[in-house]
């Protein structure tokens, strides 16, 4: 295997992603026959425990800043970076829109084109992307002709914020009616079984990896308790998945299966490592290592299914204790 030249790995508002961290570290050790270092950014990085237990970390300035992304170009230069890793969805298109900016100096920023970020960013643009791949989509209601009960929730939110269940018109409220960023859908029905799915594509937009894990309970709108699954919803992501345009590395599928596999309704699609890749990554799906060996060396990298199924996976909290 011939290397190309060895850069350091950064992982991008690292927040809490300490399971994430250590992957990285741990696949970048095996991975280059030289030292290469996985960093971390955020805005605050004293109180991130991910910047805690990186190899080294960097302050960064807010996404909506309008030198964000010059201020990360800078700390790439500075510190031989030759791939960022975003994780939250707000500097998604901000990435996405100067990549090629960070391409020009070797620094490649694991993320999809920008016409799917947008369409990933925006649930009505979302629902037409997965009609346009045959993928059912609960209906989108009228805010002047609701059916109960029903989900409200910000078209472009993430992590579950501002999401509420509503089962009749009296838990309405005037802000939820007259907020423009609300959108208002049908709920599924209560029996259906919901899976976050994560995808990896190789750089031409192929599909290389899937891992089904269904959700049996969540935290903050991420998964804390999940197996993994080859079954019927399976089939139905890899056929539908094969290939999608402008994708690149890492997305997150957020997809119902009725009871029985034989129906499937898709509610979201986010252009990055979810945060219960962990989970994939211990049944054997390991992304790191296909990601560096696509961007790193002279392996063509194909489609794998060398993952276990059926495997429960519980996580918890930990601390970490650092000298202030």
């Amino acid at each position: 295997m011939t290397q190309k030249l060895n850069k350091n790995i950064l992982i991008s508002s690292a927040g809490r992603r300490v399971e994430l961290v250590k992957i990285w570290q741990r696949e970048v050790k095996n991975f280059f026959e030289k030292k290469v270092f996985v960093f971390a950014n955020d805005l605050d990085p004293e109180l991130s425990s991910a910047c805690a237990i990186a190899d080294k970390y960097f302050k960064i300035c807010p996404i909506n800043d309008g030198l964000y992304t010059e201020k990360l170009f800078q700390i790439c230069l500075s510190n031989k970076i030759g791939m960022v890793i975003p994780t939250i969805d707000s500097e998604l298109i901000p990435l996405s829109r100067d990549r090629g900016i960070f391409a020009e100096k070797e620094i490649n920023i694991l993320i999809s084109d920008l016409s799917l970020i947008k369409i990933c960013r925006n649930k009505f643009l979302t629902k037409d992307l997965f009609t346009s791949l045959g993928i059912n989509y609960p209906e989108i209601l009228n805010k002047n002709d609701l059916s109960f009960p029903l989900i409200v929730k910000p078209f472009d939110g993430s992590s579950s914020k501002g999401v509420k269940k509503i089962f009749n018109n009296s838990e309405l409220s005037d802000f939820d009616l007259k907020n423009e960023n609300n959108m208002f859908q049908l709920c599924l029905p209560t029996n259906w079984i919901e899976y976050s799915v994560d995808l990896l594509f190789d750089n031409f937009g192929n599909l290389i990896c899937c891992v089904p894990r269904e959700r049996i309970e969540t935290r903050g709108g991420e998964i804390s308790k999940g197996v993994t699954r080859k079954n019927k919803l399976y089939d139905f992501v890899l056929e539908k998945f094969q290939y999608l345009e402008g994708a690149r590395g890492p997305l997150t599928l957020q997809i119902f299966s009725d009871p029985k596999g034989c129906e499937f309704s898709a509610i979201e699609l986010n252009a990055r490592f979810g945060g219960g890749y962990p989970m994939s990554y211990l049944s054997g799906a390991n992304y790191p290592k296909l990601i560096l060996e696509e961007n790193f060396s002279d392996i063509q990298v194909k489609f794998t299914e060398d993952w276990h199924h059926n495997k429960l996976f519980l996580r918890h909290d930990n601390t970490i204790g650092i000298e202030v």
